[in-house]
């Protein structure tokens, strides 16, 4: 994903305390986990621990709502390598994560446990080789053939927009053009070569949520493609890669121009965002995406949801 965008999630802890618990059936219970629910927690267990499919317990049932797929759940997490005993990961401290339940984009066999389990609860999963997590771990020491351990402790559950909604709105003449495909991705065409790039921030509703106003320092979900003004090239797309992304606004975890355009919207509106160099990636540009220096950027955003 283009370094644009700085992923982070936040939430609110929605469960029952729980005491140190361990798990109770099959492979999982040779693995204890010390420390309460909300709590960083420690597992302990013989080293190597490896598993033929991934497999899931829910250590902790928790009070709240049972989650449902496609919903979009925040939680934190510790991950250990299986055959080391090393940890990987954590979130515990920092800022939750979040996931879609969706299958085509997390591990089928960690979407399965966070369908058996409700807002609060506490699970454990050990994911297998063969779904491919090890690979990406890599630079950490892991290798192909390890199993890797997840303590996960699930926080929120929301069921974010899949595309803006709202009052369509006629922006003026001379801004690039935007068309949507059935799935609501858009397609920017700038205008004419020659055509002189606003210098200031223009931000243009194309559609106008009904949702709440999206505030400096909540975590937003975001559909959007970016093209440059001078080439009208795409370089990047959360659509291309078939799932919106989160993190915070305001709060400077984008380039300027976002952070200014998207406080005070909508969730469900849609924005046409032209952003200026010194708005975009400055002087220096983004070289990996082909972004000069001077190159002013147009965006179609979605705002989805706000927390």
């Amino acid at each position: 994903m283009l370094t644009l965008l700085v992923i982070t999630c936040a939430g609110t802890f929605a469960g029952a305390t729980a005491a140190p618990a361990a798990s109770t059936a099959g492979p999982l219970a040779k693995i204890t986990v010390e420390g309460n629910a909300g709590e960083k927690p420690t597992l302990k267990f013989s080293a190597p621990f490896s598993a033929a499919k991934t497999i899931h317990t829910v250590l902790v049932p928790g009070a709240g709502d049972k989650l449902a797929k496609n919903q979009k759940v925040t939680f934190d997490f510790v991950v250990v390598n299986g055959r080391t005993g090393k940890e990987l990961g954590s979130s515990y401290g920092a800022n939750p994560a979040s996931a879609v339940l969706d299958k085509t984009h997390v591990s089928p066999g960690i979407v399965d446990g966070f369908l058996d389990a409700t807002v609060g609860s506490r699970l454990l999963v050990a994911v297998a080789p063969k779904d491919g997590l090890a690979k990406g771990l890599s630079s950490s020491g892991v290798k192909k053939n390890d199993t890797l351990l997840f303590l996960v402790d699930i926080k929120t559950v929301r069921t974010p927009l899949t595309r803006a909604t709202g009052d369509a709105v006629t922006p003026p003449v001379g801004l690039p053009t935007v068309q949507l495909d059935s799935t609501g991705k858009p397609t920017i065409t700038v205008p004419p070569a020659g055509t002189v790039a606003p210098t200031e921030l223009v931000v243009q509703p194309l559609v106008v949520g009904t949702g709440p106003v999206v505030a400096s320092g909540q975590t937003i979900t975001v559909h959007y493609t970016g093209v440059i003004w001078a080439s009208g090239k795409q370089f990047d797309s959360s659509w291309d890669r078939g799932a919106p992304i989160d993190f915070a606004i305001g709060t400077g975890k984008v380039i300027k121009g976002w952070d200014q355009a998207l406080v005070g919207q909508t969730v469900g509106s849609q924005l046409l965002v032209i952003v200026p160099p010194a708005l975009g990636y400055g002087a220096t540009g983004n070289t990996s995406a082909g972004i000069t220096g001077t190159d002013t950027l147009v965006f179609v955003v979605d705002i989805l949801d706000a927390f």
